[in-house]
């Protein structure tokens, strides 16, 4: 995936941004904003804006794409606002958006702010992911579920990769933004593309993007090229221009102000391709369009006086939860009756956390279930002596059931998370921890490792081992409890490097 941020308008960015722009035929939208947890008078404020760009029309096109990171914070808005209406409005380019309408209007919001007249009021020819994918399932005769399926479910099922959300609620508005933000930000753009070209795939494959009568498509051709005709003053400008494709009468009939725009200096997207016959078929299908009300513009607020006041109770509350210290001995210790060894449970909330404490030496747990009950996990941590880690304000409440055992977390990103954890509960992390524990279970590696011969037999049935290491004299681990191998590979390098980077081990 090949990201660009752009932070200027002067920059080898953003030009790459224009001329990809003019040859994309599909392009993923998405937006990020500061998340606000109680009611405001004023919609968020837009700082990213992602365009995933299709360069290519083949059965490889979603390999020939790049996506760019506009960063809405650094750029004045005014100098790219006519950029991206004309994106939002182009023909030619089919927009793909997951529940993209709140974004649209935030991002209106935001433009009108910085003086950009009303911002935009629509995206068209624009295709909702959640809706194409219920028409591919009524296509395939399948039950289509009244509920709306999340993007990283439908990403999962239709593309086989598993989305993390753990940025979504991240603060958009800082910067420099985070390596695992930008990745973040740029895989939920270009996941559209892929989806969008699985089911474009299936769509032909099942002909029903074919139902459009040809002659009703020329004639369509036939009644535009009458309009642009009987436009007033037209005559002479056709007549001077000699028409041998749509490109020349669109220059022949552009508008004045359009003119005025080029005359300027002002980007103006050029469309050096149009859609293909299929893409086009499917867009006259089961495109859309998105259009802002007035209505769509002013922030709603609960009408129920009672509602309100009790969610700012709420919000009150969880801010005296969340400056609860941690105090007193930790379970672990050994005044506690502990072994010394510290040991956290990770709730659902902060589950991928689990795996960092793991490649650092440290034993962390996960739920017995997927989805337990405030009770279940305060048992387990009862009974396994562990830390119970959350973000979820509501388990404090339960303190007084297991005291010094719970412990909700400030941060956001898996590497705050971890250091906070180091340093609240100072725990000691040496290098030769690293990477020492199973990254999948938990458990702890046999001792003795094992040799080439020793791991092909012990994976037979269970794991496969890649033949290119066989010659490669590499010693195997081997986990105790899911027999799980490892090797020090290439991904086993790159990981000791990032927890030396993120735990500043070698300062």
């Amino acid at each position: 995936m090949d990201v660009h941020l752009v932070s200027s308008i002067g920059s080898a960015e953003f030009t790459h941004l224009t001329r990809s722009l003019s040859k994309s035929t599909i392009i993923g939208l998405d937006a990020e904003w500061k998340p606000v947890r109680s009611q405001r008078s004023a919609f968020p404020t837009v700082t990213l804006l992602q365009l995933a760009c299709q360069l290519g029309d083949d059965s490889s096109g979603w390999d020939e794409s790049v996506v760019f990171l506009l960063d809405l914070a650094s750029i004045p808005l005014p100098l790219i606002w006519e950029l991206i209406r004309d994106v939002f409005v182009s023909p030619d380019i089919l927009k793909l958006g997951f529940k993209f309408k709140q974004d649209l209007i935030y991002l209106s919001s935001t433009f009108s702010a910085q003086g950009c007249d009303l911002g935009f009021d629509k995206v068209e020819p624009y295709m909702d992911i959640t809706n194409i994918y219920k028409s591919l399932q009524h296509i395939e005769g399948n039950k289509v579920s009244k509920n709306t399926k999340s993007l990283s479910s439908i990403c999962e099922e239709i593309l086989g990769l598993r989305l993390s959300k753990e940025l979504q609620c991240s603060d958009w508005s800082q910067r420099p933004l985070t390596d695992e933000q930008i990745r973040y930000a740029a895989t939920d753009a270009h996941c559209l593309l892929g989806i969008f070209k699985v089911i474009q795939a299936k769509i032909i494959e099942e002909g029903h993007s074919c139902n459009i009568v040809e002659d009703q498509h020329q004639s369509d051709i036939s009644l535009g090229l009458k309009d642009i005709l009987e436009m007033p003053d037209c005559e002479d400008k056709l007549v001077r221009t000699k028409i041998c494709n749509a490109v020349d009468i669109v220059q022949a009939t552009a508008s004045s102000e359009e003119c005025e725009r080029i005359a300027k200096g002002v980007e103006v997207i050029r469309k050096t391709k149009p859609m293909d016959e299929s893409l086009w078929k499917i867009v006259r299908n089961y495109g859309e369009k998105l259009i802002l009300q007035e209505s769509d513009r002013t922030p709603k607020t609960s009408r129920k006086k009672g509602r309100r006041r009790s969610s700012v109770v709420v919000v009150c509350k969880e801010k005296q939860l969340d400056n609860v210290d941690w105090q007193g001995p930790p379970p672990w210790d050994v005044s506690m009756g502990g072994d010394g060894s510290p040991k956290f449970l990770c709730d659902v909330m902060v589950e991928g956390l689990a795996k960092h404490l793991r490649c650092v030496g440290i034993d962390a747990a996960i739920p017995h279930s997927k989805k337990p009950e405030p009770r279940d996990l305060i048992d387990q941590a009862f009974k396994e002596k562990r830390v119970l880690l959350t973000r979820d304000a509501k388990l404090l409440r339960h303190q007084y059931l297991i005291k010094n055992q719970i412990y909700r977390l400030n941060s956001l990103l898996k590497n705050e998370q971890l250091l906070e954890v180091i340093e609240v509960f100072q725990l000691k992390i040496s290098e030769d921890q690293l990477m020492s524990r199973c990254t999948k279970c938990n458990g702890r590696f046999i001792q003795k490792p094992l040799t080439t011969e020793e791991a092909i037999e012990a994976a037979k049935g269970f794991q496969r081992i890649p033949s290119c290491l066989f010659d490669k004299n590499l010693e195997f681990w081997q986990c105790k409890d899911c027999n799980q191998l490892y090797w020090e590979g290439t991904q086993y390098h790159n990981a000791v490097q990032k927890f030396i980077d993120v735990c500043k081990l070698k300062e």
